[in-house]
C-alpha cells in the first residue's frame, strides 16, 4: 500500500512533545520530514530510558524524520530555512508565540516566501490573547484548563488534585494540530493557498470536559457515588461502563439480580443515578465472592462493558495489539524498541510508523546537498558552527 502523504515535505521545528507528535503523524502516513535541531540535540534526546546514549522517548515521537542541525541564531541558518520553506507544503513549530518572529521566521514572512505554506503553530493558549505570552507545560494546562479539578470531583472524600506523570495535553493537541494540518491541506487544493493553523493546549483540554462545559453553564446535581468507578472483586477490582438501560438490564442478569430492573430505587435512570452507591454494594455482595478474572469474564459474557485495571506493560501484552499489529519497530542507533503505530488504519494506505529514528545531525550534510549547497559551502558551515 502507497502511503497517502508521499510527496508532502515537511519542516519540524518543534520540541519536546506536541509538536514532534504532529510532525511524526505526519511522517507515518508518508510525509518526508525533516527536523531541525541544536547542536545541543532535542530535549527529548536526553530523556530515560536511554540505551547507549539514545532515547527511546526521543525515538518514538521522531521516527521517521531525518535530522538537520542548525544554530537559529545565526542569519546563515536562517537563510537555510527559508531557502527549504521556498520547498515545502508544512512547517509545524511550537515555540512560545513571538519566538518564531524573533528568529525571522513568523508566518508573515516565510507566507511570502510560499504562499502555499502550511504553517502549524502550537501552544499553551493560542497565537493572541492576554495570556499567549505565557509558557505552557501540560501538567499547568491541565490545571488551567479544569480538567484537574473536574477529574477530582469524581474522586469521594478527596480534596488535593492528583500528581501528573501523564501528559494528555501534549499528545491531545499534537492530534489536534495534526488533524487541522491535514484539514487545511485539503483546503488547499481548493485554493491553492496556505494558511496558518493556530492550536491552543488549553482549548483542545477543554473538549476532554464535554459534560462539564455544559454543566458549568446549566448546574446539575451530582450522584451521591461516580457511576464510573472500581468494583471490588475477590482479589482486586473491575471497571463495568453501565451506559444504557441495555447495559443496565445485563448487569442485573450477570450478577443475578433481575429484581434491579423493577426495583424504585434504580429502574430509571435518575434514580439509579441518585443511589448508584446502593447499587455498586449490592453488586459487591455478587462481585467480591469471586476472583477478577471470573467477574470480568461473567460481565463481558453478559454484554456489559467492563475491564480489569491493567499495567500499560500487561495491555500492550494484549492479542488484541498483536492481532491488529499495533506495535511497530523502531531502529536507531543503540538498537530497536518499539512503539505505537496510531490507531487508525486505512484499508488502501499506510500509515504505519516508519521503521527508524535519525541520530542527532545524521542528514545534516545530505538535505545542505539536497538545498542546493555545494561541498565547499557545507564545510564552511559546519565549520563556523552554523550546522552541524
Amino acid at each position: 500500500m502507497t502511503r497517502p502523504l508521499a510527496g508532502i515535505r515537511v519542516l519540524d521545528l518543534a520540541t519536546t512533545i506536541a509538536g514532534p507528535y504532529c510532525a511524526r503523524l505526519l511522517a507515518d502516513a508518508g510525509a518526508e520530514v525533516v527536523k531541525i535541531e541544536t547542536a545541543e540535540g532535542e530535549l527529548m534526546r536526553s530523556r530515560p530510558p536511554l540505551r547507549a546514549g539514545a532515547s527511546t522517548s526521543y525515538g518514538q515521537l521522531n521516527a521517521g524524520k531525518r535530522s538537520l542541525v542548525l544554530d537559529l541564531k545565526r542569519p546563515e541558518a536562517v537563510a537555510i530555512v527559508k531557502r527549504m520553506v521556498a520547498q515545502v507544503d508544512v512547517l509545524v513549530e511550537n515555540f512560545r508565540p513571538g519566538v518564531m518572529k524573533r528568529f525571522g521566521l513568523d508566518y508573515d514572512v516565510l507566507k511570502a516566501i510560499n504562499p502555499s505554506l502550511i504553517y502549524t503553530a502550537i501552544s499553551g493558549f493560542g497565537q493572541t490573547g492576554p495570556s499567549a505570552g505565557l509558557a505552557a507545560y501540560a501538567p499547568a494546562v491541565h490545571a488551567s484548563s479544569g480538567f484537574d479539578l473536574a477529574h477530582l470531583s469524581y474522586q469521594p472524600g478527596r480534596t488535593r488534585p492528583d500528581n501528573c506523570g501523564i501528559y494528555i495535553a501534549d499528545v491531545l493537541t499534537g492530534t489536534y494540530a495534526f488533524g487541522a494540518t491535514m484539514t487545511a491541506l485539503f483546503q488547499r487544493k481548493a485554493t491553492g493557498l496556505g494558511q496558518m493553523v493556530d492550536v491552543s493546549m488549553l482549548e483542545s483540554m477543554l473538549t476532554l470536559t464535554l459534560g462539564e462545559v455544559q454543566t458549568a453553564q446549566f448546574p446539575v446535581a451530582p450522584p451521591g457515588r461516580p457511576m464510573f468507578g472500581p468494583v471490588a472483586t475477590g482479589d482486586g477490582w473491575v471497571m463495568p461502563a453501565v451506559a444504557s438501560e441495555r447495559t443496565f438490564q445485563n448487569l442485573a442478569t450477570a450478577a443475578g439480580r433481575p429484581d434491579w430492573v423493577s426495583d424504585p430505587r434504580f429502574a430509571a435512570y435518575p434514580d439509579r443515578r441518585a443511589n448508584w452507591g446502593l447499587l455498586v454494594d449490592e453488586l459487591e455482595a455478587w462481585s467480591t465472592t469471586m476472583p477478577t478474572a471470573k467477574v470480568e469474564a461473567a460481565l463481558n459474557a453478559a454484554g456489559v462493558p467492563c475491564s480489569s485495571y491493567r499495567t500499560v506493560a500487561e495491555a500492550l501484552a494484549d492479542p488484541q495489539l498483536a492481532h491488529r499489529g499495533a506495535l511497530a519497530e523502531v531502529q536507531d542507533a543503540a538498537g530497536s524498541f518499539k512503539v505505537i503505530n496510531p490507531p487508525y488504519r486505512l484499508s488502501a494506505g499506510d500509515t504505519s510508523v516508519q521503521p527508524f529514528a535519525a541520530a542527532l545531525g545524521e542528514h545534516s550534510r545530505a538535505v545542505l546537498a539536497e538545498l542546493g549547497y555545494g561541498e565547499a559551502e557545507i564545510d564552511a558551515l559546519f565549520a563556523g558552527g552554523v550546522a552541524a
